[in-house]
């Protein structure tokens, strides 16, 4: 097996910000597998709230032995985003050798478009304003938030798209005192989700308190191991597959996560299509899909996915599975 491990960079469409900082650029880790006749490939994004870096994961994916598969791949790196880009390759070559799409070999129905979420980043309320209003024919939202003074943001947002499903995702910036107060206001003015409202270390103080709006754990879920951490703390999960490790244990949380009664979204990092092609097939039937990376890219790989009024649909060969 020949792994080759590359690094892209995509300009971002506009400047990108959450809680944690902002960025102009994408920087990601391109894997190709080879078996000498086929090659599959996957892009994975090194995230540095997980202490990942592009030359962390590199040299991840550098230690590999020379033989190994899907399954043995479980064992031999952890969930993350070194494991994700191997993972979604392989899944690609064996796709490519069989002569059947991804989406056969794992016994899943043929995927159709789902609606996406489009994000908009974290400014002031009237450049939040101006971005809702600019987007507000996109049918779901997406507000980037995280601050004690969030409301005059919501406020803003809700104004510039009156009639948009609007979610929200604080990336771990909130207190318990702030989204307790916060709360009702999100009933008010319509907002469908909260992410990951509590930093992954502090959300117990979830345990207990009143989810008028479904809660959904993105930093506090990576894997199958992290459920039961979970218990009555969230109503979601948001599956990515830089957390999971890969395609093949996102499918397996999905199926574990849906049998404890945790409603599924799908989410990504920013990347170019090729990574998100893999969780088209895993946002089937979501309760929400946020795979708008490429939307929020200035460049794109060759032959992207396809997203319209449908929503994003599902890769065509010559891009991935």
């Amino acid at each position: 097996m020949q792994v080759e491990v590359s690094r892209d960079v995509f300009r971002l469409a506009q400047v990108f910000t959450i809680s944690r900082g902002s960025r102009t650029e994408a920087k990601v880790l391109t894997v190709r597998v080879s078996d000498g006749t086929y090659q599959g490939w996957g892009e994975c994004v090194p995230y540095a709230r997980y202490d990942e870096t592009l030359d962390s994961v590199e040299a991840e994916i550098a230690a590999l032995p020379a033989e190994f598969t899907r399954d043995s791949l479980m064992d031999l790196l952890p969930a993350g985003a070194a494991r994700n880009a191997v993972d979604c390759a392989l899944w690609d070559l064996e796709a490519k050798r069989a002569g059947k799409r991804a989406w056969e070999l794992a016994g899943l129905p043929v995927p159709g478009p789902e609606i996406t979420a489009y994000t908009l980043s974290l400014d002031t309320p009237e450049k939040m304003q101006a971005q809702a209003a600019a987007n507000a024919h996109r049918p779901l939202l997406k507000i980037k938030l995280g601050t004690p003074d969030d409301m005059p943001r919501l406020e803003a947002v809700r104004a510039g798209a009156p009639d948009a499903t609007i979610i929200v995702d604080a990336n771990e910036g909130w207190s318990a005192a702030v989204y307790a107060d916060l709360a009702p206001h999100l009933v008010r003015l319509g907002v469908a989700l909260v992410e990951q409202p509590l930093p992954a270390g502090e959300d117990d103080a979830l345990i207990g308190m009143e989810r008028p709006v479904p809660v959904c754990a993105d930093e506090s879920c990576h894997d199958r191991t992290s459920l039961p951490g979970l218990k009555g703390k969230y109503d979601v999960v948001n599956i990515k597959l830089d957390k999971t490790g890969g395609l093949t244990e996102a499918l397996a949380l999905r199926e574990q996560a849906l049998a404890e009664g945790y409603r599924v979204m799908v989410g990504c990092m920013v990347g170019s299509s090729l990574a998100m092609a893999p969780a088209t097939l895993l946002a089937q039937g979501a309760m929400v899909t946020d795979l708008d990376g490429p939307l929020l890219l200035a460049e794109d790989r060759d032959n992207p996915l396809i997203f319209d009024d449908a929503g994003v649909h599902p890769p065509k060969a010559d891009l991935w599975g």
